[in-house]
């Protein structure tokens, strides 16, 4: 795919790879239709739940250290702003770094948005940059800015003269996309488009794209084994650290979902490296990619010795608790970057997979390849059935009611509290670090364990609840409904 780094926007993941919020069947079918170019996504006629790209890409853009943020839009758009604050203070604060970084929102009202408000973002700009002498400004539109054709790109290029930090419009109306993972693609782009620079020279460095670098230290201490530094994004890093990334040796995400747009994009345009392989969850998958990690950069020799004095350490362990996990089945809904890496670990485990719903699904990456986690799944004869769920809590609640599943497995917080209250346990991977490597696979092994043996809680508050899932509910046949309303000439086609 080619990148456009001269224009502010960018294509939505439906139209640039071919992302989809709906399907049902099996993984096999999934895989060979995405590896055909045959897969289609289906719509819903109710949606119960979804999440903002806007609130994604402002979220990643305001983890920056000492960067400003103007959210052109209502009040109630800076909601985003609570998220901003969060990472500000406390994930700044862990980490024992300072930073100023500002959230500000426009407030536009009825009046703006039918007279446009270009004046009023216009010294709302140079007031921030007067104000708070920021490292960068990202000037972000919302759904109403969008839906007026407010031109923030003319007003950025105005002002661009008086202020001398990098400054990029950032187009992230929430309606532009279903699928919230484009605001990962959006804030890429921002960061490619006015920050990065053509390399000087090269470093022992190499870019590690995650959420919250909550492994910060262990993974800066492994690195150490290779002679490499690993540079975190975006949470913490600073103007100048991202200037520089066109210099580092490779590019690496701990999500494929997270950060493909940004990995593509410095291969192509710096000739950086990306490391594709399955994401380092699970032992496969950390020996995968640290092998892969190993050859980019010319060090096989030690990533093979630090995997044997790993390997030596933690195999025994996790073997020992596979036994007490063979034969468990579970349910899993996640992003897709972790669904299907997920379910492989757990095949990994001895568990079976009886249904993994994806909250969107990604045809390809910008490479023009398959997802690498769906490619590993369908060499390895690995499959179950599979649906591409958009969060919808209701088609979660079907599957877990039909197949009693001994575990419920999600990285977000609502739909694993929706399991729990149906008498499901549930393992919530919120840290997306959880199942990271050896250490980690085995921690992550004997939570699942924990949640199994375990099960007071989820039982207690089962028989408490009353849910608005009743069993005249799940027992509804959707295929029957329609074979009848056709029948009686209420559905056409």
């Amino acid at each position: 795919m080619a990148f456009n780094l001269e224009s502010s926007n960018v294509a939505t993941r439906e139209n640039r790879i071919g992302s989809i919020t709906g399907y049902i069947g099996s993984l096999s079918d999934l895989a060979n239709q995405s590896k055909c170019g045959t897969l289609k996504g289906c719509s819903r006629c109710f949606s119960q739940s979804s999440s903002c790209l806007s609130t994604c890409a402002l979220n990643q853009l305001s983890a920056i250290r000492d960067v400003a943020i103007i959210h052109h839009g209502p009040a109630g758009c800076s909601v985003a702003g609570a998220n901003a604050y969060y990472l500000d203070k406390v994930m700044a604060r862990k980490r024992g770094v300072t930073t100023s970084t500002v959230y500000v929102g426009t407030d536009m009202n009825e009046n703006d948005t039918i007279f446009g408000s270009a004046e009023s973002l216009r010294k709302i700009i140079l007031e921030v940059n007067r104000r708070y002498s920021p490292k960068a400004i990202f000037v972000s539109s919302s759904c109403a800015t969008g839906i007026i054709g407010e031109d923030i790109d003319s007003i950025v290029d105005d002002v661009k003269t008086e202020i001398d930090v990098p400054i990029v419009a950032v187009h992230c109306e929430g309606f532009k996309s279903r699928i919230w993972a484009t605001g990962f693609d959006i804030s890429d782009h921002a960061v490619l488009s006015s920050i990065v620079k053509p390399p000087k020279q090269k470093r022992n460095t190499i870019n590690f794209k995650n959420f919250y670098e909550s492994a910060r230290p262990e993974i800066i201490e492994m690195f150490k084994n290779f002679d490499l530094e690993p540079i975190f994004l975006y949470c913490n890093s600073t103007v100048e650290e991202l200037s520089r990334l066109s210099e580092s040796l490779a590019t690496t995400c701990i999500c494929g979902t997270l950060g493909n747009y940004l990995g593509n994009g410095l291969e192509e345009k710096y000739g950086v490296p990306y490391i594709r392989t399955i994401n380092p969850l699970g032992i496969a998958g950390f020996e995968a990619w640290l092998r892969e990690i190993g050859r980019v950069t010319g060090r096989e020799a030690a990533v093979e010795k630090y995997i044997e004095e790993q390997r030596a350490v933690y195999l025994p362990q996790i073997e020992e608790i596979k036994k007490e996990l063979k034969g468990l089945r579970a349910v899993l809904g996640m992003g897709p970057g972790y669904t299907f890496e997920v379910s492989r670990v757990l095949n990994e485990l001895g568990i079976e997979v009886v249904w993994a719903l994806a909250w969107h699904y990604d045809k390809k990456y910008e490479n023009g390849d398959v997802p690498p986690s769906m490619q590993y799944l369908l060499e390895n004869d690995v499959d179950f059935e599979a649906s591409v769920a958009d969060q919808q809590n209701y088609e979660v609640m079907n599957i877990l009611n039909q197949y009693q599943p001994d575990l419920y497995l999600s990285r977000h917080p609502g739909s694993t509290v929706w399991a729990i209250k149906n008498g499901t346990p549930a393992v919530y991977v919120a840290d997306e670090y959880m199942i990271f490597g050896y250490k980690h696979t085995l921690e992550f092994a004997q939570s699942v364990l924990d949640s199994i043996h375990n099960r007071s809680f989820e039982k207690n508050l089962a028989r408490r609840v009353k849910l608005p899932y009743t069993d005249w509910w799940y027992q509804q046949n959707v295929d029957k409904f329609l074979e009848e309303a056709k029948t009686n000439g209420k559905v056409v086609g």
